[in-house]
């Protein structure tokens, strides 16, 4: 199932192609209200079907574009470099898949680059828009990963990821200051420990 965010409806790509305008958003905003055992028409909580849509337009933005278009401009005359290119310590924020509440943590995404680089602030984008959907860390470090060995064509690829997740820490077994870390190496960082030992030294 594929979707798209914008301020005014959200579209779920399924067999019916059912569009759910923001007016049904907020009312199901309302019922979730109810459930609770709250008034969704008393004065304090009278917008909030209205805030928490808009804030779900920012929180699952990463919907609405395809983050293959961030590498698509390339820079080919890197004068003979030859070694990691890496963006460290990027901090995200992002949504569990399970219960819908924050994953906040910090990636260091590195590339071996083969004839091709690109701008580094894209890699920061592209974790972004991952960021901005429903997740699990482990599906968001492949997903990172893929596209940048897909788009960029690298010697190979490497991404770690650090995070807090609020499903662990503010729910069931209530632990904090637990991270949670994951990591994926492709082409020459998965047939080199070595390089994936540099990498890793160099992003934690």
């Amino acid at each position: 199932m594929n979707s798209s965010i914008n301020a005014s409806k959200i579209i779920i790509d399924n067999e019916d192609n059912k569009i759910i305008s923001k007016a049904e958003a907020e009312e199901a905003v309302k019922t979730l209200i109810r459930y609770i055992g709250e008034d969704p028409e008393r004065e304090g909580l009278i917008e909030t079907p209205k805030r928490v849509i808009k804030s779900f337009n920012e929180f699952y933005a990463g919907y609405s574009q395809d983050p293959e278009i961030f590498l698509s401009k390339t820079f080919e005359d890197i004068e003979g470099y030859n070694d990691i290119v890496l963006l460290k310590n990027i901090n995200f924020e992002s949504h569990c898949e399970h219960h819908m509440v924050p994953i906040i943590g910090r990636a260091s995404i590195g590339y071996y680059p083969d004839k091709r680089v690109v701008g580094i602030s894209k890699l920061a984008r592209v974790l972004d828009l991952y960021a901005k959907r429903l997740q699990t860390q482990e599906t968001m470090t492949a997903q990172i990963l893929n596209c940048i060995d897909k788009t960029l064509l690298p010697k190979g690829t490497a991404v770690f990821i650090d995070a807090e997740h609020h499903c662990m820490s503010t729910r069931g077994v209530l632990k904090n200051d637990v991270t949670m870390t994951t990591n994926l190496f492709s082409g020459c960082f998965l047939e080199d420990t070595n390089l994936q030992d540099r990498f890793l030294k160099m992003a934690t």
